[in-house]
């Protein structure tokens, strides 16, 4: 990667375990479409606040923070979740995130007030994912999600993320990002 490029295309997800402890874990990729995984690893946090109403980035935001602390040249955060909860910008995870990059956020279910999340279908799948951005255009992040690798519902990065945040288990080939 040379100097100063914004090249590395990362995706996170965090599972939080019954001991208290939650798991981030983060796969990158050169390209937006994460069409060839480069790394994965996972960061287990030995505690996380408890749920705060009103307040939910106190106890989400620190696991992507830590499983992404090395990362050097981020372009593009992808987040299972939503940016932004509502069309006047009631911030979500992905607005919380301040990695100073654009986020694109990949929600699984519909939030009632995020009426402005763009549907967007992906594979054989009837359900839509709901996508929302912030330092991006909505629509130029639906059509990243569209074209992200991978058959089903869910990008691949998302799913071999949210894999690695409830095992810990990384594949063999895998590797870690440079430090």
């Amino acid at each position: 990667m040379a100097e100063g490029r914004l090249d590395v295309f990362a995706a996170v997800d965090v599972h939080y375990l019954w001991s208290g402890e939650a798991r981030a874990a983060a796969v990158t990729a050169g390209d937006p479409a994460f069409s060839a995984i480069q790394a994965e690893w996972s960061v287990l946090l030995p505690t996380v606040l408890p749920y705060q109403p009103g307040q939910f980035f106190v106890r989400e935001l620190p696991p992507p923070r830590a499983v992404l602390a090395h990362v050097r040249n981020l372009g593009l955060l992808v987040i299972d979740g939503y940016v932004d909860l509502d069309p006047g910008g009631r911030p979500g995870l992905g607005a919380h995130a301040a990695f100073g990059v654009p986020v694109i956020g990949v929600a699984k279910t519909r939030f009632r007030a995020a009426s402005h999340a763009v549907e967007v279908l992906r594979g054989s799948s009837s359900r839509p994912l709901f996508v929302t951005a912030a330092g991006m255009p909505q629509a130029e992040a639906a059509a990243l999600v569209r074209q992200m690798a991978g058959l089903f519902r869910l990008p691949d990065a998302l799913r071999r993320a949210d894999a690695l945040a409830r095992t810990g288990q990384q594949r063999t080939d895998a590797t870690r990002p440079a430090t």
